[in-house]
């Protein structure tokens, strides 16, 4: 049976309610990552790069439940080290694969390092 996994996002303070595995995956960043997520319900999380580990704009801060996100790669440490208000427990929510419940905030400033050419 799997279990029921809650995410909040502040300071938006949406808090988005799902069985682990269930999700579809949505093409953007890791599957079951924050982002993918937070695109399976329909919340805006910034994500320039399409959810490549090339921009910091998916920025979020764990506030409670860290241990319940995957481990950062070192692609995702490099990158993330560069995001405006970085902060110890500072993720990339295209990386951060969630595991158990998580709240995370999304900091008011983002610094994007890539040009898509739209």
């Amino acid at each position: 049976m799997s279990k029921l996994i809650k995410v909040t996002f502040l300071p938006a303070n949406e808090t988005f309610e799902f069985e682990e595995g269930k999700l579809p995956y949505r093409d953007h960043g890791l599957p079951g990552s924050l982002l993918d997520i937070a695109m399976n319900f329909g919340f805006h999380l910034e994500h320039a790069c399409g959810g490549s580990c090339a921009c910091t704009t998916c920025h979020v801060v764990a506030k409670q439940g860290v241990n319940n996100l995957s481990e950062a790669e070192d692609d995702e440490l490099d990158r993330v080290e560069q995001a405006a208000d970085f902060q110890l427990n500072s993720r990339l929510g295209c990386q951060a694969v969630v595991t158990g419940d998580v709240t995370v905030y999304i900091p008011e400033w983002n610094r994007n390092y890539v040009s898509e050419g739209h």
